[in-house]
């Protein structure tokens, strides 16, 4: 995994990066909790655009569940929609956050999917899931398994300004960071075990980008890189999780704690790929999980930023977000349905 000694050393970030780190650091007080107005007032939203942008992409939201509240922003490659194009793989993506923070329409996420939809050349779902603490465990896991439901009922009949492009459902990959890469795991979970022989959605890869998971103990990392980089911290990882489990709840909850004997991984969970920043502190708990796979005997492939700290595939700025494009892309194109290659 990623270099032991990164705690030694403070992670190089040119001055645009950490001003918006700054600025997403002052949003929490030193317990961790968020100050929301303040937040509020630097989480920009971006809307949907159904004219293409500078590299083809277009995008439409879709409502999901009304009852719920529960929506998507599709985003989908405009060259791509004569009607003979091939069938192109889906991403369902799930934003970071903590289970607390963001949105579908945050500004950082609106531009991320916009790169995944051109440079995967991909149709990407970002599902824009409940938050916590208005709505805790399991909300947000229940919200992935909606999306996934809609895509199947919904396969012949999306808009077509949502979706120009024929999408190829048993190529449906899922993709977060941080709070989304849990979702992901989670997601794949159930899926794979309750609705995989019988939907035409066909999970055919996971990408867990700095996923968040925790136990109760502190690991070496956590204690090591705590103020390696803003925002997060162990006080900030803290007050997510207690917003986020079932009341009274302590980090060694399934939902945190994804590793060891008692994790259940289905015959159909699909292969996985694990992106480790050596300036994570959650990184300890990342590779956790990535031994939990392999000793289950599930294909996982590991990517690691010895230099990269958390999140930082949301800044275009650094070379490792652009290089975590290009793995994306791979492994995208290796476990794509043979059918629609």
């Amino acid at each position: 995994m990623a270099s032991p000694d990164s705690a030694a050393r403070t992670p190089s970030l040119p001055w645009t990066v950490r001003v918006q780190l700054t600025a997403l650091g002052a949003a929490h007080r030193a317990d961790g909790s968020v100050r929301r107005l303040l937040f509020s007032l630097g989480d920009l939203h971006a809307a949907a655009r159904s004219r293409p942008d500078a590299t083809g992409v277009r995008s439409a939201d879709v409502t999901i569940d009304a009852a719920r509240g529960l929506w998507a922003r599709v985003y989908s490659p405009s060259s791509s929609s004569a009607a003979d194009a091939a069938p192109l793989p889906v991403v369902v993506h799930f934003h970071g956050g903590g289970f607390v923070l963001f949105s579908a329409a945050s500004r950082p996420y609106d531009a991320l999917c916009r790169r995944l939809c051109s440079e995967l050349g991909a149709v990407v779902v970002s599902v824009n899931y409940r938050l916590a603490p208005q709505h805790r465990f399991p909300a947000a896991y229940d919200d992935g398994v909606a999306a996934l439901r809609y895509l199947d009922a919904n396969a012949d009949a999306l808009p077509s300004d949502a979706f120009p492009a024929p999408v190829d459902l048993s190529s449906c990959f899922l993709a977060g960071d941080s709070a989304g890469g849990n979702i992901v795991h989670h997601v794949a979970q159930r899926w794979s075990a309750e609705a995989a022989s019988m939907s035409s959605v066909r999970i055919a890869g996971a990408v867990l980008i700095q996923p968040f998971f925790g136990g109760e103990e502190r690991t070496a990392a956590e204690l090591a890189l705590d103020k390696a980089s803003p925002p997060l911290s162990m006080a900030v990882t803290d007050h997510y999780w207690r917003e986020f489990l079932p009341e009274g709840a302590t980090r060694n909850h399934a939902a945190a704690r994804v590793c060891g004997e008692e994790v259940e991984l289905p015959e159909a969970f699909p292969p996985a790929m694990v992106v480790v920043g050596g300036f994570d502190l959650l990184k300890d708990w990342q590779a956790r999980y990535v031994e939990t796979l392999r000793e289950k005997g599930k294909p996982v492939q590991v990517v690691e930023y010895p230099d990269a700290i958390h999140g930082f595939h949301a800044f275009p700025e650094l070379d490792d977000s652009g290089k975590l494009m290009e793995e994306m892309k791979q492994f995208v194109h290796k476990h794509r349905s043979k059918r629609a290659v």
